[in-house]
């Protein structure tokens, strides 16, 4: 079936509900994010991006991949549901991220954070004018716009956190993103926590009382009904 006649979800607020993942939402977590990591010093990008085993500046390129790949799953008319875009991977070493995405290191902080807000724009511009109806495959669950959007804003809120605590730098991000993205893709996600803390442990990255870290952790990138 052509997935761009799958029945859309309209996303609509209600009381229990904080309403969809917008191209907006996408647009400020990428700035947010690019605002934070230019406090990265220029020494610090082969740290470890906190308990991730890639370095600062690999964790940076696998965000920025993340958000190019999102964005060319919903670009073509007739998006694959059951594979990937077919783009090539490759590692820069055999412990790093497997990505399309790379940044010359001789380009330094600034290059890095430009190709990240590029792939970023990339994103936003495809979450807003795909139609909601259009379906495109994700390992996590054949998913919408809406839902590689929410996609693109948990990878950019919590591989900003991997870099900035691998840096000793503060990330704070807003509520209300965090709201958004929990209900779109972390059905199960704890209502007796703060957003944010909420989604760090839903991705494994930190506990919460009463709930110990999690090792393993998916989203459900289905279109919520």
């Amino acid at each position: 079936m052509d997935p761009s006649l799958a029945v859309p979800t309209t996303g609509t607020p209600t009381p229990h509900s904080p309403g969809p993942v917008g191209p907006d939402d996408v647009a400020l977590a990428v700035k947010l994010s690019v605002r934070a990591l230019s406090s990265v010093p220029e020494d610090g990008w082969d740290r470890p991006a906190g308990d991730v085993t890639w370095s600062c500046w690999e964790t940076v390129e696998h965000l920025a991949d993340d958000l190019f790949a999102y964005a060319l799953q919903i670009g073509p008319a007739v998006p694959p549901v059951t594979t990937h875009v077919p783009v090539s991977w490759r590692q820069m070493r055999p412990d790093g991220p497997s990505s399309t995405i790379f940044v010359a290191r001789e380009e330094g902080r600034d290059g890095l954070l430009q190709a990240l807000e590029a792939c970023g724009a990339l994103l936003v511009a495809m979450v807003r004018t795909s139609s909601p109806r259009l379906r495109a495959h994700h390992v996590f669950g054949v998913s919408d716009p809406e839902g590689f959007g929410a996609m693109g804003v948990v990878e950019t809120l919590v591989h900003t956190h991997d870099v900035t605590s691998g840096s000793g730098l503060p990330w704070q991000p807003p509520d209300h993103l965090c709201r958004r993205v929990l209900h779109r893709l972390f059905p199960d996600a704890p209502t007796d926590a703060a957003p944010w803390p909420a989604l760090l442990w839903s991705t494994g990255r930190a506990e919460l009382p009463g709930r110990p870290r999690l090792e393993k952790w998916r989203w459900h990138g289905e279109p919520r009904g």
